[in-house]
């Protein structure tokens, strides 16, 4: 013991940590080196005033919360000495290692005590310190280059690491892992391809995998975003990227559930129609009706019909959008029908000027000067001249007159066997 411990009363803190990671699991528990380390302060009247221990990775710098919490205290002062099972518990990496030896140097950390050394602040044992931590530091390193290094090789072998999407699970027999087709989802999701390469859609896949009970590996239903994740998966017929978005691809050696040929047909029924520039597409309706039978929204859609003379006539129909109910069977509206029937409880038609669009107030306001020139002499009340306003906009207005219009109205309305329902009343 040099002359400053011997001026210097040591305050020891036991510190024991093990981490969580597969590269410590050789490694002694907490309770052990708790009890060994207890049991060698016992016999060498080592003085602990305090003991500390989490269960952290050491490999990165500052990012153990207790361990911080004891370089914080021996820089306070409160302890000087620290008493540990072997150098490579305090640190796997040149960060945490630095603020030991700083410590040192500053006098703040006296001692660090191992089960079986002992490192003071001479160059000799400070070296000794670095040595053996950084020889922990490289072996941190070398297995995780292993690691990659055993990734790699089994990619190249076919077998992707990580679980494998519905249709397929990882296999463990005499040693060896493979992936296996899942007898009781490999079918459905081959079936799956088939129906979308012949034209299914996304939502007619969701009710056909519902009706007939297919659902994800914990039970569940499988969802609509998850169907088209899958549809989107090449590993389905024999191949896989890894790491994700690297660009290094592998030929699989499981047993494809579908073929290149079919899964390139199932891409181009996936591929979403170029969208059209706003406001090409006008349907002053579809946002403020909603389906009577199961609560969706109602969308619109246009319908072309060859005329003798080469020229085509629009028609636009108003349908549930069935995003509440993918087997909804209400009926569709046409934009026509729907019409005529506003324009029949126009008098129910009602705005709240307090809160409806500036825009849509002085629209009304100046209907309601145009009709005071027609006719001086009649009063026309507030309900008159909305009547009036909402006949003109839906016989005679343009799309954004309509689209302004049914967006400020206080009422709420839904379609039921080609018929509009008010809500309200």
């Amino acid at each position: 013991m040099n002359n400053v411990e011997k001026e210097t009363e040591l305050k020891y803190c036991l510190y024991a940590r093990k981490s969580s990671e597969s590269d410590e699991r050789q490694a002694m528990s907490i309770d052990s080196q708790i009890k060994e380390m207890t049991d060698l302060a016992g016999k060498e009247y080592i003085k602990i005033a305090k003991v500390l221990q989490e269960s952290y990775s050491a490999k990165q710098s500052g990012q153990r919360p207790v361990f911080m919490q004891l370089l914080s205290e021996i820089r306070d002062g409160e302890i000087n000495g620290i008493l540990t099972w072997a150098p490579d518990r305090l640190s796997r990496n040149a960060g945490d290692l630095g603020s030991l030896v700083d410590l040192m140097d500053s006098g703040k950390l006296v001692q660090i005590r191992t089960y079986s050394q002992t490192f003071s602040n001479t160059p000799n044992e400070k070296f000794m310190l670095m040595i053996l931590c950084s020889q922990a530091k490289l072996e941190n390193d070398n297995r995780g280059e292993n690691v990659k290094r055993g990734i790699r090789a089994k990619c190249e072998m076919g077998w992707r690491p990580c679980m494998p999407p519905i249709g397929y699970y990882n296999r463990a027999m005499a040693g060896v892992k493979d992936i296996v087709v899942d007898p009781g989802r490999g079918p459905f999701v081959a079936e799956m391809f088939k129906k979308v390469a012949k034209g299914d859609s996304g939502r007619k896949i969701k009710t056909w995998l519902d009706n007939i009970g297919a659902t994800t590996r914990k039970g569940k239903k499988i969802s609509l975003s998850q169907i088209y994740l899958m549809l989107k998966n090449p590993f389905y017929y024999g191949v896989f990227e890894y790491p994700k978005k690297s660009g290094i691809w592998y030929d699989a050696s499981h047993e494809p559930l579908t073929t290149k040929k079919m899964f390139d047909e199932v891409q181009k029924q996936l591929v979403a129609p170029q969208k059209v520039k706003w406001g090409s597409k006008s349907f002053p309706f579809r946002r403020f009706l909603t389906c009577y039978t199961c609560g969706s929204s109602i969308v619109g859609e246009e319908k072309f019909k060859q005329k003798i003379d080469g020229s085509k006539n629009r028609h636009v129909y108003y349908h549930c959008s069935r995003m509440v109910d993918p087997t909804c069977k209400e009926q569709y509206l046409s934009e026509t029908k729907l019409v005529e029937q506003l324009l029949v409880i126009s008098d129910k038609l009602k705005v709240d000027s307090k809160s409806a669009d500036p825009g849509l107030c002085k629209a009304i306001k100046k209907h309601q000067s145009i009709l005071e020139t027609i006719n001086p002499e009649k009063k026309y009340s507030k309900p008159e001249i909305m009547k009036s306003y909402c006949k003109y906009v839906l016989e005679k207005g343009t799309d954004f007159e309509k689209t302004q219009l049914v967006r400020n109205l206080n009422v709420k309305l839904a379609i039921h066997n080609r018929r509009i329902i008010l809500l309200d009343h």
